[in-house]
């Protein structure tokens, strides 16, 4: 199977359900987003890190696949590669978990610390982005409401992994200074 089908060539792509649509769509500028976060997640993999942050982040990146695939699926019926409120708790879980790691934020920090770390940050401010173009679909198309919590969360545990990256290393937050 070749890579190119030449369908888009006139600014349409498809999307579930045999459906065409312009490429400047906000379900496409959304759901492109969500790839553009994952291939940032495999640049931050491409970094030193622990086995469980890896592990975790790989599990994440097969997660945003099913976010893109619910985002690119304007059919609500089908129940196939939604997400799941199990999906949303389990983030909700790994924050937690990393958390109790972690000193309790007394004041901003600003992203960056090692390579790791920083990259982490940065995916988190893709995920950000994915999570307001998301919201933005949603206020023209009906969607799964799922996939805006799970970024909205994503994010955090982004957040949060940043931080305990940098602790592991022994690197502390760079906190904001007024």
């Amino acid at each position: 199977m070749k890579i190119y089908t030449k369908t888009g060539d006139d600014g349409n792509t498809g999307v579930q359900g045999n459906y065409r649509i312009s490429k400047s769509h906000p379900r496409i500028i959304a759901y492109g987003t969500i790839d553009e976060a994952n291939a940032a997640l495999g640049v931050a993999l491409s970094f030193p890190l622990d086995d469980d942050v890896k592990k975790i982040l790989t599990e994440i990146q097969n997660e945003l696949f099913v976010v893109g695939a619910d985002l690119s699926n304007p059919n609500l019926n089908d129940v196939k590669n939604r997400v799941s409120l199990e999906m949303i708790e389990k983030l909700e879980s790994l924050i937690d978990k990393f958390e109790l790691e972690l000193a309790p934020l007394t004041n901003f920090i600003l992203p960056g610390g090692n390579s790791s770390a920083s990259h982490l940050h940065y995916v988190r401010t893709i995920v950000r982005r994915a999570e307001t173009l998301v919201v933005k679909l949603s206020e023209k198309d009906e969607i799964n409401s799922n996939c805006i919590r799970y970024l909205n969360r994503l994010s955090d545990l982004l957040f949060v992994m940043g931080r305990l990256v940098n602790k592991r290393n022994g690197q502390e937050d760079i906190l904001w200074k007024i």
